[in-house]
């Protein structure tokens, strides 16, 4: 039995989604589940459309017919029969979120994100899979929030695992063993019902647990590029492919802000032993990467640079010590800022952090630790990260560039770069 993910990328139009049935073609005898993410930039779109219709701006209209409009085009360029029960399913799908948006919010930001965000992977799943269908290829659509169950941390939402196993291994199993199925990615549900996202760029994170509970064989992510690179090819055009990675490694990778491999996806497989194997839909005879306990590293150095991160010195305003109570302070404000730390330093009367730069949090954050303490920002900083890392590689890497923080192990370095 096996899990197949394709990204957004894999989905941004038709003649992509016929690339993924050419793909699938492949392998009808196994045992598959496929994991679908939502078409192109449309959770961009569905994001601006969720704040829109939270600010009551009318402009919801006019994002709404725009990713509407992208579907159909979509859809023309793939399904013939138009009269069929399968398109009347995607209409009504659009209907529905139509019928939402007239509606009044009565909810939080983060429930009302999760509602309507979350229509990408559906309108996505559907469209894919009635094509295969169509195509010949057979296969089951079904909803993911029917198998994965979560607390109510809208945006986070946490996996309740054994409830999620139990589920997944009773009642989607045995229809895998007969037949290909197509779900979502990104999307579970609480306990009262609502829509749960996994946080952004889950859908790898939904195939790992699909895997799980299934006790899959193996997991395929399918990207537009080879496999993992030791660096992002579009920042470092000198950029290499990994054969194999250990699980630790992926972990570290995806930690450190590799965009490859969603941080959550390694650790339910490493529990387990469920490799991972990162293929290119743009060359599917390729060997790709495979993450295993057994997989052979190349040692070089990898690279991962974060762009648009936000560099925070917090010190006491007595001159008072940097330590546990004050710490717990400050990691309170960031907890419930939901703003997570790429990299953190004290000294003996500061704290400095670095974070994602989302303005809306490190504003509030400022103001929450500004009763307590001073607190100096720095936007526009890069955060590199350097595993394996040689003095040739820093030295050409650093050049010109001012270092605002540094951090350094035995394998491993970062920078905090203006």
């Amino acid at each position: 039995m096996k899990v197949f993910k394709f990204g957004g990328a894999s989905v941004k139009n038709a003649e992509a989604v016929k690339n993924v049935a050419g793909i699938l073609r492949n392998f009808q005898k196994e045992d598959l589940l496929i994991v679908v993410s939502a078409m192109g930039k449309t959770t961009n779109a569905l994001e601006l459309l969720a704040q829109a219709y939270f600010k009551k701006d009318k402009a919801k209209h006019k994002i709404y017919k725009e990713i509407k409009s992208f579907h159909d085009e979509v859809i023309s360029g793939l399904l013939k029969n138009k009269n069929s029960h399968a398109y009347n399913d995607i209409e009504n799908l659009f209907i529905e979120l139509e019928c939402l948006l007239e509606t009044k919010p009565e909810s939080s930001f983060d429930c009302v994100y999760d509602q309507i965000v979350s229509y990408g992977e559906i309108f996505s799943s559907r469209i894919v899979s009635t094509y295969l269908n169509e195509s010949n290829v057979r296969n089951r659509w079904m909803d993911a929030q029917n198998f994965i169950s979560t607390d109510a941390n809208f945006r986070e939402g946490k996996v309740d695992w054994e409830l999620t196993t139990e589920i997944i291994s009773k009642k989607l199993k045995p229809i895998v063993k007969k037949q290909m199925v197509v779900t979502q990615g990104f999307v579970g549900r609480s306990a009262d019902l609502k829509t749960v996202t996994l946080g952004r760029e889950g859908s790898d994170y939904s195939a790992a647990i699909f895997a799980y509970g299934l006790g899959a064989d193996s997991v395929t992510i399918w990207k537009d590029v080879d496999g993992v690179m030791n660096a992002d090819p579009k920042k470092f055009p000198d950029a290499v492919k990994l054969d194999g990675l250990s699980y630790s490694h992926a972990i570290e990778l995806a930690y450190y802000g590799a965009t490859v491999i969603h941080p959550k996806t390694i650790q339910p497989l490493q529990s387990k032993n469920i490799p991972l194997y990162v293929r290119s839909f743009l060359n599917p005879k390729g060997k790709g990467t495979t993450v295993a306990n057994n997989s052979k590293e190349k040692n070089i150095p990898t690279f991962i640079a974060k762009s648009n991160q936000v560099l925070l010195s917090i010190s006491s305003k007595d001159f008072s010590f940097i330590i546990e109570d004050n710490l717990s302070k400050i990691f309170s404000v960031f907890a419930h800022q939901k703003l997570p730390i790429n990299l953190m330093q004290n000294s003996a009367i500061s704290f400095s952090v670095c974070a994602d730069n989302h303005e809306n949090k490190v504003a509030a954050l400022k103001k929450d630790l500004s009763k307590d303490y001073n607190v100096k920002v720095n936007t526009g900083v890069e955060l590199l990260t350097v595993m394996h890392y040689d003095d040739a590689s820093l030295n050409s890497l650093l050049k010109g560039k001012e270092i605002l923080l540094e951090q350094r192990t035995r394998a491993t370095v970062q920078f905090v770069l203006k």
